[in-house]
């Protein structure tokens, strides 16, 4: 099915079709079971009339941001039953003095429209702690969230709430998820659902907007309902000729899954094993066998012009370490600083020492100036005395190069030898393979069987990165995941491999005696991947699809509606998978790229109780996810400013607070 048009999203045109309808108080809820569908129904049949302007404290908000309501799209909708949330506990801050008085959210507490208070369990952390562990990060990395990402750091949760993310475990049948009852299946576009509400607030539902890292949220949650909640990535290695003691004769040969999250630590694991197999020294080359993914790298210079950033790395087949590199400075007493790089790349020259100077410490393109040779790694710039022991991260801007040095450099460190090369490629071995130059022991044909076969982190703990720490190159494995792990894409491509293979008889009779393409996943591109996206909106939902050129958000023309989002998240809350999905996103005034709310707006109610996915761009800030009413309510909240000002998040982000925290006093 093709992908919809391109949808205009120039805000002097989608100020010509606001649609200001609100809903101040939620319908009561239906003891019937109506269909999607009717309930579509009965919102487009909903009276023109019932038009309101927005909240008095959104509207103050808007003003102060110098915005109009023409700038920002909301939608506000009730889910579920209050007295059977699915979302979270809600987690109580507190500072170090108040530890043993009466919470805010007790049972006498009046809330700031004078309403009882829902009584639910609470967490409570200190104010101190979140803000000692912000400061140490943003102290110790100029890229707090690429750190966390690749470190596996502790969760600022307590341990008993924390995500599958960070402990490896199942949140199914946990304290985290109150009261859930998932459904035995996954519901369908003709599946009947539970239908309560109509929304609170319905503002310019319809227009499409851009929604920078939102959009995560599409991708995400798609891969958790198609391929499931424990889905891994397995990375084979296979080998040609023959092994005699810990020697092969041959090549080794290392299939690439797509694997979002293959940390240098882990490919160190995966080659570990490799060795335990049995290999100590290769008399051949090392080939990477990225061809999962299809013709996906990318300029990454060409969104923002800051190709060193980890943000814009491309994806790859077999991506390791997300293309980057982390360069820790120990200060010296001699007015300069050593230099470590995480991880190390075999024959490529990296600088040991650094000199200092006076500055203020900021980014790597601005401390260090690094610049990326054919051979080795200039740094142009000398170091910033205030930068003290610190890490900087810097992409490289070659996915499989970045990978081949990475493979060569930790196959050396185990104590092992390779007498030829690691060879990245995006075609299949076979298919590369001249039989007639191979000569003895290396001519003899493949393993029929994987010598290791190494599995990823579950789909659950690397969604909890993509939405808690906004990781673009690991959504976009996820969204060329979708396309190829789709099981009628992989049958698709099973045929087309057969009839490729059928022009080579000699590379088809021995592909038959390996498990080579056994399971293995059609390879994809980003037109099928996001084809199969589209064709999953349209089977499971009934707004427009979005439009999407690519699932992490870092884009201009990706563009989405709030209308678009409310009914995704709606969706998902009553889904089986929602605990991970819903675990995967930042606390406000907690953790993830919305833990500064409370430090923005320290009196909100919405603190601790709401779970959010936030996006920036220049002239793009957003915000969706869930929030735990004070009435015991959960709530899908969605907002997004798009405007032409001169606008940045520190401007219009103070107005997405402000709709978190009226919709936490309902």
């Amino acid at each position: 099915m093709p992908l919809t048009s391109k949808p205009s999203n120039d805000p002097t045109i989608s100020t010509k079709h606001q649609s200001t309808n609100t809903y101040p108080r939620p319908f009561m809820p239906s003891s019937k079971r109506l269909s999607t569908l009717a309930l579509f129904a009965a919102i487009m049949a909903s009276p023109l009339y019932a038009q309101a302007a927005l909240p008095a404290a959104i509207q103050a908000a808007l003003g102060r941001a110098d915005l109009t309501a023409a700038d920002i799209s909301i939608v506000i909708t009730p889910v579920g039953d209050k007295n059977a949330s699915r979302l979270p506990a809600p987690i109580q801050i507190v500072n170090s003095s108040e530890i043993t008085n009466s919470d805010k959210h007790s049972d006498d507490h009046i809330n700031k429209q004078n309403t009882p208070v829902y009584q639910s369990p609470l967490l409570t952390i200190e104010k101190q702690t979140i803000q000692k562990h912000e400061q140490q990060l943003h102290a110790y990395t100029d890229d707090p969230y690429t750190y966390q990402s690749l470190k596996n750091t502790p969760s600022i949760l307590p341990d008993d709430t924390s995500t599958s993310a960070n402990n490896g475990s199942s949140n199914e049948g946990s304290d985290v998820a109150i009261n859930a009852a998932p459904t035995n299946a996954t519901p369908t576009k003709n599946t009947s659902i539970k239908i309560s509400f109509s929304p609170l607030i319905n503002h310019q539902a319809d227009i499409p907007r851009t929604p920078a890292s939102t959009m995560k949220l599409v991708p995400s949650f798609i891969a958790l309902d198609t391929l499931g909640a424990d889905f891994v990535w397995h990375t084979r290695v296979y080998h040609s000729g023959i092994i005699i003691g810990d020697r092969l004769y041959g090549d080794l040969i290392i299939q690439g899954s797509g694997d979002p999250k293959m940390t240098h630590e882990r490919l160190q694991q995966l080659l570990y094993r490799v060795q335990a197999a049995g290999i100590r020294h290769i008399d051949g080359n090392i080939i990477i066998d990225s061809a999962v993914f299809d013709h996906v790298s990318k300029d990454p210079a060409a969104f923002d012009n800051a190709p060193l950033r980890p943000y814009n790395a491309s994806p790859d087949g077999f991506l390791v370490n997300f293309s980057t590199i982390g360069i820790k400075s120990y200060p010296l007493d001699n007015g300069q600083a050593s230099l470590d790089y995480t991880p190390k790349l075999a024959d490529y020259q990296l600088p040991t020492t650094i000199s200092t100077r006076t500055a203020s410490c900021g980014q790597a393109r601005y401390s260090l100036a690094p610049q990326w040779q054919p051979n080795q790694l200039t740094l142009n710039n000398n170091l910033p005395d205030s930068c003290g022991e610190h890490v900087f991260y810097v992409a490289y801007p070659d996915a499989k190069n970045f990978a081949a040095r990475v493979i060569a450099a930790k196959w050396q460190a185990l104590g092992n030898t390779l007498s030829g090369k690691v060879i990245s490629q995006e075609t299949p071995y076979r298919a590369t393979k001249n039989s007639k130059s191979t000569q003895g022991l290396a001519a003899l044909s493949m393993s029929p069987l994987p010598l290791v076969s190494y599995p990823s982190l579950t789909l659950t703990q690397q969604i909890y990165d993509i939405n808690h720490f906004s990781n673009n190159v690991m959504t976009e494995q996820v969204v060329l995941s979708i396309g190829a792990y789709n099981q009628s894409a992989m049958v698709n491509s099973t045929t087309k491999a057969s009839s490729v293979e059928a022009v080579d008889n000699k590379t088809m009779s021995k592909q038959t005696s390996s498990l080579y393409q056994f399971g293995k996943p059609a390879a994809t591109d980003y037109p099928a991947a996001l084809q199969t996206i589209n064709q999953w909106w349209e089977s499971h939902l009934n707004t427009p699809p979005p439009y999407l050129t690519n699932g992490s958000g870092l884009c201009r023309d990706c563009t989405i509606t709030a209308a678009n989002l409310s009914e995704l998240l709606t969706y998902a809350y009553s889904h089986p998978s929602f605990d991970a999905y819903v675990n995967s996103l930042g606390v406000a005034g907690v953790s993830g790229t919305i833990a500064a709310h409370g430090e923005r707006l320290p009196e909100s109610d919405a603190i601790g109780r709401a779970w959010i996915k936030t996006g920036t761009l220049n002239n793009v800030t957003s915000m969706a996810g869930y929030v735990k009413g004070l009435s015991g309510q959960d709530y899908v909240v969605v907002g997004l400013i798009n405007t032409e000002q001169a606008l940045n998040a520190t401007t219009a982000r103070p107005v997405l607070d402000v709709v978190l925290d009226w919709t936490a006093q309902q």
